[in-house]
This record gives C-alpha cells, sequence and structure tokens, in this order.
C-alpha cells in the first residue's frame, strides 16, 4: 500500500478555495504574479476548475490565468469534449458550457507564446508543468519570477525528496535554475487539497474495508511518513526497503 501522505491530511475543498482567494488577492494587490507548478493531468484542471469558481463569485478580480503547458492544453480539451462523464453537480452548473472556456482562461501552445507571458506587465496567474519543477517550462516561469518580492509561487500538491519544488517549499535563499543560482524573494506558500494521493485517513480507511488481510507492505513513501502510518496499522505491517524482494 501506498504511504505518501502517512501522518498527513488533506484540506478540504472548501479551505483550499478560500486559502487560493486569500493568496491570489494579496498577490495582486501588490502588482505581482501568481505561479503555480502543476501536474497536467486532472491537476491543472481541478485548478481551473477552482479559478473559474472564484471568478464567477467576484471573489478574485478579472485577471488572465494563462495554462502554458501542451500536455496539460490537450488534457483540458479531453475534459472539454467529454461532458457526458461529468457528474451530476457538475451537469447542473455547466450545462451550456464549462469552467475551461472562461474568456479569462488563456492556452499557450508554442513556445512563442510561452516566452511572451515573461514579458507581460501586472498581475497574473500562470499554471505550468512540471508539478515538481523538474522539468518543462515551469522552470523558465520561476527563473523570470523567482527573484520579485511581488510574486508567489503557489504549490498544489505533493513535492518529491530532491526536487526543486521540495527545495523552494522548504524556504531557501537561493536555488539552481536551468544552470543559474537564484535567489529565492518571491513568496513560497503550499496548499494541501489537490493531491491525487489519498491522505492517511482515505488509506486506512480503505485499508479497513478490506477482507482477510495478512499483512502489509508499505511502499511510495519517504520513511517518516511511513513509520507514521505503520504505527495507525492493525495488521502485522513492514517497510519495503530500496531494491528489496518480497515472498509470500
Amino acid at each position: 500500500m501506498e504511504s505518501t501522505y502517512g501522518g498527513r491530511l488533506h484540506d478540504s475543498i472548501e479551505n483550499s478555495s478560500e486559502k487560493m482567494k486569500e493568496i491570489i488577492n494579496k498577490t495582486v494587490q501588490r502588482g505581482g504574479k501568481i505561479i503555480i507548478p502543476s501536474f497536467a493531468l486532472e491537476r491543472t484542471q481541478e485548478i481551473l476548475y477552482v479559478l473559474e469558481d472564484l471568478l464567477t463569485k467576484n471573489e478574485i478580480p478579472n485577471l488572465p490565468i494563462y495554462v502554458d503547458s501542451p500536455m496539460a492544453i490537450n488534457i483540458t480539451e479531453i475534459f472539454q469534449r467529454e461532458r457526458s462523464i461529468y457528474d451530476t453537480e457538475m451537469k447542473a452548473r455547466y450545462a451550456n458550457y464549462t469552467p475551461f472556456q472562461n474568456i479569462n482562461i488563456k492556452y499557450t501552445e508554442s513556445v512563442e507564446e510561452s516566452k511572451r507571458i515573461n514579458y507581460r506587465q501586472g498581475p497574473c496567474i500562470i499554471i505550468s508543468a512540471s508539478g515538481m519543477c523538474e522539468a518543462g517550462r515551469i522552470r523558465h516561469h520561476l527563473a523570470n519570477n523567482i527573484i520579485d518580492r511581488r510574486n508567489t509561487i503557489l504549490f498544489v500538491g505533493y513535492m518529491a525528496e530532491n526536487t526543486l519544488g521540495r527545495t523552494l517549499i522548504n524556504h531557501p535563499d537561493e536555488v539552481s535554475i536551468l544552470g543559474r543560482r537564484y535567489p529565492v524573494h518571491a513568496e513560497i506558500i503550499k496548499i494541501n487539497c489537490f493531491s491525487g494521493h489519498a491522505d492517511e485517513n482515505d488509506l486506512l480507511s480503505w485499508l479497513n474495508n478490506l477482507k482477510a488481510v495478512e499483512s502489509v507492505v508499505l511502499v511510495h513513501g519517504e520513511r517518516e511518513c511511513q513509520n507514521k502510518l505503520a504505527s495507525k496499522i492493525s495488521y502485522p505491517v513492514q517497510i519495503a526497503k530500496f531494491a528489496e524482494t518480497l515472498s509470500f
């Protein structure tokens, strides 16, 4: 069983939406940009859903939202096209359009369009991959915006050890991006809600509803999280080690 969020719980979507509203408004007030590193599949679309909701309710300013990831754009097109699989609430709310068609949302597919964002003046939101900042266009946006105190780098998911994303959420004085060192002056914020991984309560609930469990092996998690989750499991449990072979 995975153990990514052992010992941790996710915020509710309502709390995270409120926090996102506060972060955006605070950043806009000081004239900054909001940079959101995001995974292309589902995470970007969830964020767009929340942002469109905030725009519709006039809870954030009418500012441009750039989706700067070719893969995220392609996946969002699928989300727009396959409306038949929306749940009941989504179908009722978006009978004539989808949250991904808001006029504030700009999809930048080409490299030239992506580069032009860097020359844009004034507040905006930039959503770009990769989610952990290890590759892709997000690294260029970080390099261009991380030294400006007006800006906010907003993390919305899990950051693995030894990634640029994890380094940034630990609030370093400077970081290396694309072979250059940059002082970190932008505000770094992380909110917990949008992760695709189950939190501790979800994991335990799933496990406790299984039948005939003889033992549990924890994988896919950092050791501290695994230890915390293991202490809550009532079955015999072991933590898999790197390159270890287990037989049952």
